[in-house]
């Protein structure tokens, strides 16, 4: 590819992006967070993309490249493949243009994203287990039909789409400092990076740009170390909405050109920084947009000045909720499961609890059995599941009751 054809959007065409756009998106707001400066140690804004029109920031770009087809390329509909965000965003800017829609997603989509997707419209066909699966099947759609395959990530309208969330963030926080974003193929931060890096120039300014990826779905620190955009083997992650294997080649030029740092966060630390956006600044956030928070309750990122994370989707399953919010619970310990051998005699289980109790904390769960391993024939082991304050909490309880001659053993 010439390498005109990787310099990716001007500053204009950004602006034109976002003009072209503005009916079809909400600006988001940015909120300030006390919780997170003091961690810092500097100022944090949150760019609330999870609050966008279907969810999430995708919307952007789906609409830019949407609006940018001839009338014969919308006569012949659309083709896309997701797992939930780009689906939402093709289908209702589809919907919006009066284009016919089809979108591929694999077998296990969580059933929300399913049904907001086949609400806005369009048909959806299920295909594979893996994303990978249904792009390769749009790509098959679109060549047999003759409709528009839209990529999620990789191709210019897309990423000036995108970058309309930077153009945003220098309005409403035209002293930002460093800017956070989240990495999956990398739509949102070639976008965003090129936009506010660009603009920024003009007014003799820098501002640093921070990348951050799921540490089990990390192409971009390889890629950026070989050179070139390398294709990964993905391990399980909770953030399946940036979970790719390979970044763009576009958006890999981009960032390698106006990116300064790619950090990467553990699932663990994803679900902490998901509990914390609940409890400190009452959003609601899916995993994959948590991910710049995780950076800075890590100690990932350093910064100072203003910073501003964009928190890129919304959109998460409720069942996948309860299970991230108690591992984060469990992460930050404030979730402890403890196993205690105990004498095979009654008032044993009341006792423990009565200890847990007098130090504060809430038995939520009870497993009782006298098959645990290493048990002697006189013993029972009895599993609590308790609730705590946190660090220094758990280790009152497991204190007091290693005091009274128990052996509690964390489980993790």
């Amino acid at each position: 590819m010439p390498e005109t054809a990787l310099a990716g959007p001007t500053l204009a065409e950004f602006h034109e992006a976002h003009e072209r756009i503005a009916n079809a998106i909400s600006l988001t707001p940015m909120e300030s967070s006390r919780y997170l400066s003091e961690i810092l140690g500097s100022a944090v804004f949150l760019k609330c993309e999870n609050l966008q029109r279907t969810g999430s920031y995708k919307i952007r770009g789906a609409s830019n490249r949407l609006a940018r087809l001839t009338e014969e390329e919308k006569s012949r509909g659309v083709v896309a493949a997701s797992a939930g965000n780009h689906a939402q965003g093709v289908a209702l800017a589809a919907r919006t243009l009066g284009i016919k829609a089809t979108i591929f997603m694999p077998v296990g989509v969580p059933l929300p994203k399913l049904q907001a997707t086949r609400d806005y419209g369009a048909e959806v066909v299920l295909r594979g287990h893996t994303v990978d699966e249904p792009l390769r099947a749009a790509a098959e759609f679109a060549r047999t039909t003759g409709a528009v395959f839209i990529h999620p990530f990789d191709h210019a309208d897309v990423v000036a789409g995108q970058g309309t969330v930077g153009l945003e963030i220098l309005d409403q926080r035209p002293d930002v400092d460093t800017v956070i974003v989240p990495i999956g193929g990398g739509g949102l931060i070639s976008g965003v990076a090129s936009a506010i890096k660009q603009r920024a120039a003009l007014d003799g300014r820098t501002v640093r740009i921070i990348g951050v990826q799921a540490q089990n779905a990390s192409a971009y620190p390889v890629s950026l170390e070989k050179g070139e955009p390398t294709k990964i083997t993905i391990l399980p992650t909770i953030a399946d909405g940036i979970a790719v294997s390979r970044p763009g080649d576009l958006n890999f030029e981009i960032v390698k050109r106006y990116v300064d740092e790619v950090v990467t966060v553990t699932e663990d630390e994803m679900a902490q920084a998901l509990l914390v956006l609940l409890e400190r600044a009452k959003l609601v956030v899916e995993p994959a947009g948590a991910v710049g928070v995780a950076a800075i309750l890590s100690g990932r990122v350093k910064a100072s000045g203003n910073t501003v994370v964009i928190l890129s989707g919304g959109n998460i399953d409720p069942l996948m909720m309860e299970r991230v919010i108690s591992h984060g619970l469990a992460a930050s310990e404030r979730y402890l499961k403890l196993r205690i051998p105990l004498p095979d005699r009654p008032g044993q289980l009341a006792r423990v609890s009565t200890l847990v109790a007098e130090s504060n904390a809430n038995v939520v769960e009870v497993l009782h059995t006298r098959h645990g391993n290493g048990l002697q024939i006189s013993q029972v082991e009895l599993e609590l599941h308790i609730e705590t304050r946190g660090p220094e909490h758990a280790e009152v309880v497991i204190a007091r009751l290693r005091d009274e001659g128990y052996e509690p053993r964390l489980v993790f």
